[in-house]
Order: structure tokens, then C-alpha cells, then sequence
């Protein structure tokens, strides 16, 4: 069964740099279009970023447009997210999901994934 698992989240200033992980079992890794969604405190769930089977095609939510950089390395079964120029309302647990099928194009509606890691927690002070 496949597993995702995130890591890297924690607690950092404003303005600071964190990189998450997300480390993905199995062999079938390339062939999934990957995502970064968070959800805040007293929040809905939102997306962030997703990537297509390359690093050739991604989108993301316009609040962190230009610091933020989602990517992945298909030799290491692994999904990153980049965060740069943190703020306070960056502060919500981070999930990684996988596309409910293979071979399709990047998506931000999170009705498409259907495989979810358990979330880390990023808090950003001011």
C-alpha cells in the first residue's frame, strides 16, 4: 500500500525558509501528478501547489506565488515544497497528496486526490 509521509515542518520566524518533504512508497511515483495542500486552525482545507509527472508543470494558490517552489525528484520518490519569506498566515499543517489516477495534468482541486499523508505542522511567528 502506498504511503506518504510528510517532514520538515516546525516553527519559524517571519520572513524565514523552510523546506518540506515528502517521501512516497512504492514504484509508481513519476507516473502521479503530486500536491501540497494546507489547512489553518478554524479553516477549510486549501491548496498551495501541485506538480505535474516532471517539474516542467506546476501551479500555484497566488498567496505564495513567488515564494513558495513546489518539486519533486522521481529518482527518490520525493515531493518538496520550498517556503520562502514566511508570514503568519503560512501557519497551518501541510499535507502532500497523490492524484486519484496516473498520467493525468496538474490540478488544483483537491476532489482529484485521494491518497493523503498525515500532515506537518508549520507555525511562523511574527
Amino acid at each position: 500500500q502506498v504511503q506518504l509521509v510528510e517532514s520538515g515542518g516546525g516553527l519559524v520566524q517571519a520572513g524565514g525558509s523552510l523546506r518540506l518533504s515528502c517521501a512516497v512508497s512504492g514504484r509508481t511515483f513519476s507516473m502521479y501528478v503530486m500536491g501540497w495542500f494546507r489547512q489553518a486552525p478554524g479553516k477549510e482545507r486549501e491548496f498551495v501547489a501541485t506538480i505535474g509527472r516532471s517539474n516542467s508543470v506546476t501551479m500555484y494558490v497566488d498567496s505564495v506565488k513567488g515564494r513558495f517552489t513546489i518539486s519533486r525528484d522521481n529518482a527518490k520518490n520525493t515531493l518538496y515544497l520550498q517556503m520562502n519569506s514566511l508570514k503568519p498566515e503560512d501557519t497551518a499543517v501541510y499535507y502532500c497528496a497523490r492524484d486519484s489516477a496516473p498520467f493525468q495534468g496538474p490540478t488544483s482541486s483537491s476532489a482529484r486526490f485521494d491518497l493523503w499523508g498525515q500532515g506537518t505542522q508549520v507555525t511562523v511567528s511574527s
